[in-house]
């Protein structure tokens, strides 16, 4: 086992332990909710601003928590009622002991997220036997592994260098790499300053990158009209989206902060994804009994950390949706 792995091993049983200890929160009429900085988690905190959860009665908490190991950790012991997070990270941790299900959809990453390589490479098959920056077990990983797959590869037939996606981007910058997997506002900085290109992009990829609010099966039981309060107020703030780009881009970028606390750099990086909207969220979680497109998701999603990870993942649909509070009554 190479030192990296321990640290993240270690690391990720030091975070459950802490997230142990901690007295549970959730009572009624109130939700927490991890994530990490992401546009696409802005149609939540617009929710929250434009006061759509508290009309119904719901509080809801946001903490940003950069790694999902700490928040994953934090949910499984009740600090935390949820998270924010792609469907492939929820499925990497859930279990008999760990239970969440996704019940709404919030994003599709479409141009969010690439792989950086210098100009004169023009496709992945020029990167074999070179080293390739990527973050190790993130959605970065899984989504690079797909790609791979599209053209007869794996994984394998990189050199892997194991880094965050922002040291990833500064690595190709600093041209410690010839290549990284990334994402906004990287990609944006490398075409602006013509540092190399983007070879592909997550448009090329759609419904492989999406984002879920999965709440711990707890919360689901004892706060079901909670859960109702919180799609209703997501799927209102997407449509005021829809309705008032510019407006919305403005109060989620108060919310979201960091790198997106300008409104301006925040309209930049929402080109780079699809905010789902009720219609959406019902086609791709499915109604009790009739999975969405997302069966095959967690299928690939199974697939691909089995491989990547050399254990067993098998976790089913009914396992991982809740659809009910998305399907129109």
């Amino acid at each position: 086992m190479n030192q990296t792995l321990r640290h993240r091993i270690a690391r990720t049983f030091a975070c459950t332990a802490l997230a142990a200890g901690m007295a549970a929160t959730a009572q009624a009429g109130s939700l927490t909710i991890g994530h990490t900085t992401w546009v696409g988690y802005g149609t939540l905190y617009l929710a929250r601003d434009l006061g759509y959860f508290k009309e119904q009665g719901l509080d809801v908490d946001f903490t940003v928590i950069e790694e999902a190991a700490m928040y994953m950790a934090a949910q499984a012991s009740g600090k935390l009622s949820g998270s924010a997070s792609t469907i492939d990270e929820v499925l990497k941790y859930r279990s008999k002991d760990f239970c969440f299900k996704a019940v709404a959809a919030l994003d599709e990453s479409h141009g969010g997220d690439g792989v950086l390589v210098g100009d004169g490479v023009s496709s992945l098959d020029q990167l074999k036997g070179k080293a390739v920056a990527v973050n190790e077990g993130s959605v970065s990983q899984f989504w690079l592994s797909y790609l791979l797959k599209q053209k007869g590869m794996q994984m394998s037939d990189l050199e892997i260098q194991n880094m965050t996606a922002d040291d990833a981007a500064t690595a190709f910058i600093a041209g410690r790499v010839p290549a990284a997997v990334t994402w906004e506002p990287h990609l944006s900085m490398v075409r602006q300053k013509g540092q190399g290109k983007v070879l592909v992009d997550s448009t090329q990829t759609p419904g492989v990158i999406v984002d879920v609010v999965a709440l711990s099966c707890d919360v689901i039981d004892k706060q079901p009209d909670d859960v109702k309060a919180l799609v209703s107020g997501l799927y209102k703030a997407v449509k005021y989206t829809q309705e008032h780009p510019q407006e919305a881009y403005a109060i989620m970028a108060k919310g979201v902060g960091g790198y997106l606390s300008d409104p301006k750099d925040l309209a930049e990086a929402a080109k780079g994804v699809k905010f789902y909207d009720q219609a959406m969220s019902e086609k791709l979680l499915g109604a009790p009994g009739k999975p969405g497109d997302i069966a095959g998701l967690i299928s690939l999603a199974n697939d691909t950390w089995t491989s990547l990870q050399g254990k067993p993942y098998n976790v089913a649909y009914d396992e991982l949706v809740d659809p009910r509070f998305v399907t129109p009554r």
